[in-house]
């Protein structure tokens, strides 16, 4: 059994799935028999023969609401909005169960960067009973409609770094005649492709571009996108240029590189009409996909990815943007319909 798509409130408020039921394409853990000792590394007992791997604890059954953040400094306000925490560390990783805005969450960072990011979420995905993804961060703003402060909920997140380095010939980039025509516009010799996807909704490999934010889950965004919880100064009082706005729909591209370049970011609107760059959403957003979750994520910009005059914003408003994407989550968590067994 395949975990729901949500297309509709009607279907999140009826999430009964039978939580005995492991995650499609997921390997459940065997926890072990009563009394007996949990397996624990162990050196080898003979000449190349490998030491013990030490268990997983036991799948968590309560369907739950992922809260992901990349790093650090995003999560600390919406770890500390969750009641009644518990930790468990698996594979280096803490993830953080409790309940925010009267749901059952599970919070934890997924590591910057696409592969980091893709790992974890599967971790979380074949340990949790996950029954939807949020993602909570900051990001470089790309539209020029948009300011520092605000923050994107996009519709769709592509993977615009997957791309073919095309040779120059004659002063001319163009990629190997025996490739699939590209399908976007190139930056140099920098051509963007789509990726191969496996999942349950297809007999083969499909290729693929965009990643679409689950449409039930973008209409309790636009739901509390109008109630007043971003903030125009932080602590340090240290203030936005523009009152920040919630910004609902749009598209939103992820790779790994930290994007700080004027004329990369123009093409990067212009070819893909992206109003966010991050370097994790598309990927969870992949997995989501893959696994047949709904996903969708909230970035509120913490500079401009190179379009704002002088040094890059980043490190003055990291903190003032993480807090805007948080309130809004908060809000949001809160807004969903219950969760039931």
């Amino acid at each position: 059994m395949t975990r729901n798509n949500f297309p509709t409130l009607v279907r999140i408020a009826a999430l009964s799935l039978a939580v005995s039921v492991a995650p499609a394409g997921s390997q459940q853990p065997v926890a072990p028999e009563a009394g007996a000792p949990a397996p624990t590394a162990a050196e080898p007992t003979s000449a190349g023969a490998p030491a013990q791997v030490p268990a997983r604890p036991a799948p968590d059954p309560t369907p739950r609401i992922a809260i992901v953040s990349a790093f650090a400094p995003e999560w600390p306000l919406l770890k500390s909005a969750i009641t009644d925490p518990a930790e468990v560390r698996i594979n280096g990783t803490t993830f953080v169960t409790g309940t925010l805005g009267g749901k059952p969450v599970v919070l934890f960072l997924s590591g910057v960067s696409m592969v980091n990011a893709a790992m974890t979420m599967q971790l979380a995905l074949d340990q949790f009973a996950i029954r939807a993804i949020a993602f909570s961060g900051i990001a470089g703003g790309v539209d020029p409609a948009l300011h520092i402060g605000d923050v994107v909920v996009a519709d769709r997140w592509g993977q615009y770094l997957e791309a073919v380095f095309a040779r120059e010939t004659e002063g001319k980039f163009a990629i190997p005649g025996w490739m699939p025509p590209a399908e976007f516009g190139n930056y140099g010799m920098i051509f963007p492709n789509a990726v191969e996807v496996a999942s349950n909704r297809t007999a083969e490999p499909q290729r693929q571009f965009w990643f679409a934010a689950d449409p039930a889950l973008l209409e309790v965004a636009r739901k509390v996108s109008d109630k007043g919880l971003l903030a125009a100064c932080d602590a340090e009082k240290q203030c936005l240029s523009h009152p920040p706005q919630v910004v609902v729909g749009g598209s939103g591209v992820s790779g790994a590189a930290f994007v700080d370049n004027k004329a990369f970011r123009e093409w990067v609107f212009a070819t893909f009409t992206a109003r966010v760059l991050d370097m994790e959403s598309a990927a969870v957003a992949h997995v989501a996909y893959a696994n047949e979750v709904p996903f969708i994520a909230f970035r509120s910009l913490s500079d401009l990815a190179g379009g704002g005059e002088g040094e890059n914003e980043m490190k003055t408003f990291m903190a003032l943007a993480a807090a805007n994407s948080a309130a809004v989550v908060e809000a949001f968590v809160a807004e969903l319909p219950a969760l039931t067994p």
